[in-house]
């Protein structure tokens, strides 16, 4: 009878452990394939639970309230900056990730995370427009710059059928790209510049949109968007499969645009840091690493991907540039106190007017 007992216990043991075998992930919206996430599941195992954010702002306020639990997080490298300057990160044990060697060297030791002690990057994505084929050519405008969402005299044209990003680090980088500066930098007179611009394009514009422009350019209800790569790709793939006349095209402006490295970090106080390594390395494999790019048609850092990344994606340019755009393109860093308050400042003086 104490043998059976003994063996009831060490069955009952291991299924409580198995039970709590979860990795809990903290993750942007459709940014893991449901195949590669039930694949790493069969790998490790375990369970894999994601949550979910919008943007960077959100997440970092939901960690500084004080959310706990998490194994993973994928924030952008402002964030990630952040998150280093807070200590809320633990380092990396790149032992157990022997798939680093299949990362391009071009995306590792970025200023935010130097010699990637925290970090490993996992996707990235470029803000640049998006724009309805047919109805430029209609109009004869030529979307290769900012000013098809700054110059009033292109504007008028597509009053009511252009959108911006409710984001104002990414609408102001856009706008000092079109000024000629750096989207880094923080003099406030030339924040002031940017403003200008924003406000005398305002009234052209239909809305402020992060979330649903992807819809407006599949319907057709909107001809133009500053939006993000992966988004327009997602915009082009819906307008096919609907069976639209139109196509939507990406277009990377003349004057340089932003672009942001999603990585996965692991939180200071993670409760399984063994199953976010496994995840890590799962992902630095390359035919796993290509199916996000495949999914949403992001742009990956991994160089052992490419070959398994469809061919409409790896060659277009606006999701993998080559070394000349790539040297236009600038990606933002994390503000200090005083300037993200002249920052909302700004912003909030945008939206009421």
């Amino acid at each position: 009878m104490k043998k059976l007992f003994a063996v009831l216990s060490l069955l009952l043991l291991g299924a409580s452990a198995q039970a709590q075998d979860k990795l809990h992930l903290y993750n942007w919206n459709n940014y893991l394939g449901e195949e590669t996430a039930k694949r790493f599941e069969a790998s490790c195992k375990c369970q894999l639970v994601q949550s979910y954010y919008g943007d960077n702002e959100e997440m970092l306020a939901k960690l500084a309230a004080g959310a706990k639990g998490y194994d993973l997080l994928v924030p952008t490298g402002n964030a990630l900056q952040s998150l280093i300057k807070q200590n809320a990160l633990q380092p990396l044990d790149k032992k157990q990730l022997p798939n680093l060697k299949n990362l391009n060297p071009q995306m590792m030791d970025t200023q935010f995370d130097k010699g990637n002690q925290y970090s490993v990057p996992y996707a990235y994505t470029i803000t640049l427009l998006g724009y309805n084929e047919q109805k430029m050519k209609e109009l004869g405008i030529t979307v290769d710059s900012w000013a098809a969402i700054f110059d009033p005299a292109i504007l008028a044209k597509i009053k009511g059928k252009v959108t911006v990003l409710d984001s104002a680090n990414e609408l102001m980088a856009a706008a000092m790209k079109y000024l000629g500066y750096s989207i880094n930098d923080t003099d406030e007179k030339k924040w002031q510049e940017a403003k200008n611009v924003i406000l005398k394009a305002k009234p052209y514009w239909a809305a402020f949109n992060g979330t649903s422009y992807i819809k407006g350019l599949t319907v057709g209800d909107i001809w133009l968007v500053h939006g993000y790569s992966n988004d327009i790709y997602q915009a082009d793939e819906d307008a096919k499969a609907a069976g639209r006349k139109f196509r939507i095209r990406h277009a990377l402006p003349k004057e340089g645009a932003s672009m942001s490295i999603d990585s996965l970090v692991i939180p200071k106080d993670a409760p399984r840091p063994d199953l976010a390594h496994k995840f890590i390395n799962f992902i630095l494999d390359g035919k796993n690493g290509a199916e996000l790019s495949n999914l949403v048609g992001s742009g990956s850092p991994n160089k052992a991907s490419v070959p398994f990344i469809k061919p409409e994606i790896a060659k277009n340019p606006a999701i993998f540039p080559d070394a000349a755009t790539t040297a236009r393109l600038e990606m933002l860093n994390d503000l200090n106190s005083r300037q993200r308050r002249t920052l909302n400042r700004i912003w909030t003086e945008i939206r009421a007017r």
